[in-house]
């Protein structure tokens, strides 16, 4: 490596304003001091995995494109905790990982090598690619580790620079997230941009939003830059009850030197399996009126400068800001598809009505109409919650209180004594998943009562409800009349059984109903929607 190169990658560390646009202007030195026709760089998450930081090739995939531990010639570097040269071919090896859109021909031979910290554990890998044969004799070897140490070296150097509480770094870094996420008008994507482009630009192991809902004082988890799934589902937590509801309260920052062994922190546990230290929890406010909690825990045990908690201050100021705008965004978006979505409604209502036209199983014309009432009355009782919950989600545990009040108010006899029992987490379900999963579970719960007490006077109706790797598992039980021997819900002439069946394949779920351990057991599995 020529001393232009390492002059050029110190002066980079010097005046760049952010870790996104030195590790960009590093790979492009490292490109022009080698002979390769791409340079990549990757930092190790958490869990030994990667994720690419720099590219000179693809960088539309720069923090979006994410390798599993040991996934490909990178991954196999992070394994072996050395360097991974390959001549020619490259793209044919079994553990090749290839990216999206890139031609294999730019993967003749690649070179991957380790970034180190000055204690010699390696914090990243340099990725080099060549579209041809690219011969590694020890010499060449040597010439771009040398490469990757000073890329380190500049990469630390930057990162020092911050640590050490320089103001004009601050400012770089803050004027970078404000910017960015007063850019966006959607609520999740505001939440995800501040978590990742806080741990980016100030340097934090892990960052994480919780938004207050006032309906239970709690605070929710809706972003974290972390990839370990136990610590992006951790648990709503009340707001007397923990460090980030005290700073809500209090409306100041409250700092914890270390997670790990503070006796008021929950999850000391999970701590130490992320690597959290020090924690920083700003308020979220707008005229002293609370909107949630930022977080930002370092890697190491540290205080936070006064320049830096004035930073983090100002953001959260912007920050709630941008989570108002992007929620009245959402309402007055809401407010155009409404229109549109009663539209939608009225047609499934119509559909629910040619199903009862052609139904022929009704003695009275008073019993089709019943029929036909609560599953409308299951629709708009999604409506009705979306104007007291989230905007465009719902909560299917709530959807199944409301459901089972009707039932009890409505459709259970005077002479029959029937418990029924809730189980399970309120996961939200977006708006159109919402409105079909209230209508068969309207189905299952007039099913229930139904034919489960036609004889039996007494008994219990169990809903419970569980996620299962992106899966939401809902079963309905009656401790009821037994079905039938040999019961095929594929072929019973029950309209409401038809239409779960229907809904349920549509959504590319799965039904059951059948006998177990003495209880009528209704099974229904389906994918979490992820959009509108």
């Amino acid at each position: 490596m020529n001393l232009a190169s390492c002059r050029a990658m110190m002066q980079a560390a010097a005046t760049a304003r952010s870790e996104e646009e030195l590790l960009s202007e590093l790979a492009d030195i490292a490109l022009h001091a080698t002979p390769a026709d791409s340079c990549d760089i990757l930092f190790r998450d958490s869990q030994d995995g990667l994720v690419l930081r720099a590219s000179t090739i693809v960088p539309e995939l720069v923090n979006r494109l994410k390798l599993g531990k040991g996934i490909g010639i990178s991954g196999e570097c992070v394994v072996a905790g050395s360097a991974k040269f390959v001549s020619s071919k490259a793209f044919q090896l079994p553990n090749y990982a290839k990216y999206p859109g890139l031609d294999e021909k730019e993967s003749v031979a690649v070179a991957a090598i380790p970034m180190r910290h000055v204690d010699g554990n390696f914090f990243g890998v340099l990725l080099l690619r060549k579209q041809t044969t690219w011969k590694f004799p020890s010499r060449v070897q040597r010439e771009l580790e040398q490469v990757a140490d000073f890329m380190s070296l500049a990469f630390k150097s930057f990162r020092a620079g911050l640590a050490a509480g320089s103001q004009s770094s601050r400012l770089g870094a803050l004027s970078e997230v404000s910017r960015t996420i007063s850019n966006s008008p959607y609520l999740d994507e505001v939440l995800q941009l501040l978590v990742h482009l806080t741990a980016q630009q100030f340097n934090y192991r892990v960052c994480t939003v919780r938004l207050l809902d006032e309906s239970r004082n709690e605070l929710v988890l809706r972003a974290t830059q972390a990839t370990i799934k136990a610590y992006q589902k951790k648990r709503a937590i009340k707001i007397g009850e923990s460090i980030a509801g005290r700073a809500l309260e209090e409306n100041r920052p409250i700092i914890v030197r270390d997670v790990q062994t503070d006796s008021e922190y929950i999850g000391h546990d999970l701590a130490v399996e992320q690597g959290l230290r020090s924690m920083i929890c700003v308020p979220l406010s707008i005229m002293d009126k609370p909107v949630g909690v930022l977080s930002c825990y370092t890697e190491d045990v540290r205080d936070f400068a006064s320049d830096e908690i004035k930073a983090l201050e100002t953001l959260a100021q912007q920050a709630a800001l941008a989570i108002e705008n992007a929620k009245l965004q959402v309402r007055d978006t809401l407010m155009q598809e409404m229109h549109h979505r009663v539209k939608n409604n009225l047609q499934q209502v119509a559909s629910l009505l040619r199903l009862q036209l052609r139904a022929a199983n009704y003695k009275t014309l008073e019993e089709a109409l019943n029929d036909v009432l609560t599953r409308i009355l299951a629709i708009a009782a999604v409506h009705d919650l979306l104007s007291r919950e989230d905007l465009d989600r719902v909560g299917i545990k709530t959807i199944a209180e409301s459901l089972v009040h009707t039932q009890q108010s409505s459709l259970i006899l005077p002479n029959k004594e029937v418990e029924f029992s809730i189980r399970g987490d309120d996961f939200k379900l977006e708006m159109n998943q919402a409105t079909q999963i209230a209508m068969v579970m309207n189905e299952l719960i007039s099913n229930a009562v139904e034919h489960g007490f036609a004889v039996a006077n007494k008994g219990e109706i169990h809903i419970s409800i569980e996620e299962k790797d992106n899966d939401i598992c809902l079963w309905v039980s009656n401790s009821g009349d037994k079905l039938p021997e040999n019961f095929d819900p594929l072929k019973t002439t029950s309209l409401g059984l038809q239409i779960v069946e229907s809904l349920i394949r549509s959504m590319g779920g799965k039904f059951s109903i059948r006998n177990i351990l003495g209880w009528t057991v209704s099974e229904v599995i389906f994918p979490r929607s992820s959009g509108e």
